[in-house]
């Protein structure tokens, strides 16, 4: 190890989790590439970089492992998820706080999204004697109609610093259950967590016995060349990414290309509606949570708030205090609330957009930096912006907790302002009218791939296939029929009768 980096503190904790999950220390020490934790600052360890030589091969394995997996039936594949789920309920306090460590959540949160892959496992477990097809009416008599689903072969996985480890575990257990190996590049700001998950996943596959041949799952280690080998490559026929629009613009077209399959879960400029029947209460909690909850850095994160003239002089008072009010500090020491940005990159960004509020006419609440000690760990007091109108920065998403505020008089109009944005993953209304409710919900509602009615823009679980970003058309992970992605369908004719028909005046002299 880097004679610069710490040995002590966090650094210390983090290495005592990663030797008891069975993550080789050689993998995390001596290497090039640095690891820190936004809860201090302090330097984790040095990770060894894959090569984008080492990933082409590890891409050409998983592809030899395709081959084999896609053999063994899936109710048997089921299993090895199964003993996933168990290994992550084992490891869930270590998980946890390895994810709390790495990507400064609190302990509820990197708790709750081990839970999320235990969630998921149970899930895939179930499916894994569910991937029907359909049997279909044919025209032709003495035939038989199907469709079946086979498994694509090596699916890759890019994941983002917010979720380390969920998302990953939302399409690794779907992809492998449906008989696809996979490939996972993690964040480069939280490859640790991805490490660990791997063990537990080989631990898993130690349980289960050679059924799981070598390759099935790998994890590259680097920055974004990786991504760009994982992209590019001609045996990959799929690539799940979560992260940036930016980065969606640049993956989406790149598979186009090769004419292989995207799943893009990206930024969400996500908004909600408070109306004149709303429950404050309620909406007051879901609000806040969904605005604040991890430092404003979710994908599902409230950003936009359009709150009816009738009731906005009692809301947003009462929303300021919260704010004011909300425990900030160190989520490994503390019972705070909100932990740390991911790094200084994410607090300037946080700065120029309050900055540009402000000059668009906005009144900025909380957004300034709170000192916890280190002077390279981020700590932001939540920031509330009164906007005039819906413009200038917040036609943008901002990873940062930021909730821009704007009066309403007309439903339509705020419904139209809602959808006036680019990037929308998640929104939510929050009312007791049920016309407006069903409005929110129907085809010109809300126009985002989750759309809730009295809870918050964060409430997403496992049963529902997650996602539908609309700027690129989104994709769906997890639950419901989000499945299908992973595989291929083929339609199949068996005739059964004596004889061929053939179009009518159509014949062969086969004598």
């Amino acid at each position: 190890m880097d004679s610069n980096m710490q040995t002590g503190g966090v650094a210390a904790e983090a290495a005592t989790i990663l030797a008891r999950l069975g993550v080789d220390a050689g993998l995390y020490t001596g290497g090039a590439m640095a690891s820190f934790t936004p809860v201090t600052g302090e330097q984790l360890g040095q990770l060894v970089k894959t090569t984008p030589e080492g990933a082409a091969s590890a891409i050409e394995a998983a592809h030899e492992a395709f081959k084999a997996w896609r053999l063994v039936p899936a109710p048997r594949r089921g299993e090895l998820i199964r003993l996933l789920g168990e290994e992550l309920r084992a490891a869930k306090a270590d998980l946890g706080r390895l994810v709390s460590i790495e990507a400064g959540k609190i302990t509820s949160e990197g708790l709750g999204e081990v839970q999320e892959m235990i969630d998921i496992c149970d899930f895939a477990v179930g499916l894994s004697r569910q991937l029907y097809g359909l049997t279909i009416a044919t025209e032709r008599s003495g035939h038989r109609m199907m469709e079946t689903w086979h498994p694509l072969g090596v699916v890759g996985i890019i994941s983002a610093f917010n979720f380390p480890v969920a998302v990953w575990s939302w399409n690794a257990a779907l992809a492998l259950v449906c008989g696809n190996a996979v490939v996972w590049k993690p964040s480069e700001k939280t490859s640790l967590t991805a490490l660990a998950s791997q063990a537990i996943l080989e631990r898993a596959i130690a349980r289960f016995g050679s059924d799981a041949p070598a390759g099935l799952s790998t994890v590259l280690i680097g920055e974004r060349d990786l991504g760009e080998v994982l992209v590019d490559h001609p045996k990959v026929p799929l690539v799940s990414a979560t992260g940036s629009t930016r980065m969606g613009r640049q993956v989406g077209p790149r598979l186009a290309k090769r004419f292989a399959r995207a799943i893009l879960e990206l930024g969400g400029n996500n908004a909600g509606i408070v109306c004149p029947s709303a429950d404050l209460d309620m909406a007051l909690r879901a609000i806040a949570f969904g605005a604040m909850g991890t430092a404003g850095q979710r994908c599902t994160t409230l950003r936009r708030l359009f709150v009816h003239d009738s009731v906005y002089d009692q809301l947003v008072p009462r929303l300021k205090k919260a704010y004011q009010s909300v425990t900030i500090g160190n989520p490994l020491t503390s019972s705070a609330l909100v932990g740390p940005l991911i790094d200084k990159a994410a607090f300037d960004a946080m700065q120029h957009a309050l900055q540009a509020a402000r000059a668009e006419g906005g009144a900025v609440t909380g957004g300034e930096r709170v000192s916890e000690g280190a002077d390279t760990a981020y700590y932001v007091r939540p920031a509330i912006v009164e906007m005039p109108s819906q413009c200038g920065p917040v036609l943008e998403e901002t990873f940062a907790p930021i909730l821009y505020v704007m009066r309403y008089s007309d439903f339509d109009a705020a419904l139209a302002d809602h959808n006036a944005v680019a990037a929308g993953l998640s929104s939510s209304i929050f009312t007791l009218d049920l016309r407006e409710a069903e409005r929110f919900l129907s085809p010109d509602g809300s126009d985002c791939g989750i759309a809730n009615v009295n809870i918050g823009t964060s409430g997403a679980e496992i049963g529902g296939a997650f996602g539908g970003e609309k700027e690129t058309g989104g994709g769906r992970e997890s639950g419901s029929d989000a499945w299908r992605a992973y595989m291929r369908r083929a339609t199949n004719t068996i005739n059964y009768s004596r004889a061929l028909p053939l179009a009518q005046g159509v014949s062969f002299d086969i004598a």
